[in-house]
């Protein structure tokens, strides 16, 4: 992520603290998406527009606690979703009782949703990689190859692949800190 793009997302944080009704939409323009394919992973796309709408509702509404200086909007909000779809696995199961018995697909538990949220910070963090150390990570972490494996596909050393990962992980892990202070 370009400095630039570091300052508008800051702006936009800012604005939304404020209340600015213009920032709702902008904060729905930055975030919409991840959002919407946290909550469609979890719980099928067919849920996650509603879930996704209860999300920036229920952030709009509780606004005056998000504070920029402690952490930015786009992890606070996946803390929003995780527990919205928290509550509309709740209430699934709750309801399922009530319902004639048909075949639906297996719903995520909590912990699931809970980790599907913390992948989700992770996946929005690797933005700020540069595109070999994302893709590196991105095969290690998320496609779950080898060192060996990775640099066969990428046709790198493999103590580039060795050193991509331990620096794009520093890197991340510095951004999240910075994002979480």
């Amino acid at each position: 992520m370009s400095a630039a793009e570091i300052r508008l997302v800051d702006e936009v944080d800012a604005a939304f603290a404020r209340g600015d009704e213009d920032a709702l939409r902008q904060a729905y323009d930055t975030h919409g998406s991840l959002v919407y394919t946290l909550c469609s992973r979890a719980l099928g796309p067919e849920r996650a527009n509603d879930v996704t709408q209860e999300v920036f509702l229920s952030a709009w509404r509780a606004r005056t606690q998000f504070d920029p200086a402690k952490g930015n909007l786009a992890a606070w909000l996946t803390g929003i979703s995780k527990n919205r779809i928290i509550d509309a696995i709740r209430a699934e199961k709750r309801h399922s009782d009530r319902r004639a018995p048909e075949p639906t697909e297996e719903l995520p538990t909590e912990s699931e949703a809970e980790h599907l949220g913390d992948q989700m910070l992770v996946a929005d963090a690797l933005r700020i990689l540069p595109e070999r150390p994302r893709q590196i990570l991105t095969l290690h972490y998320f496609e779950d190859l080898t060192h060996p494996q990775i640099a066969e596909r990428t046709n790198l050393p493999l103590g580039t692949v060795k050193s991509d990962i331990r620096r794009g992980l520093a890197r991340i892990r510095r951004y999240l800190e910075q994002q979480h202070v």
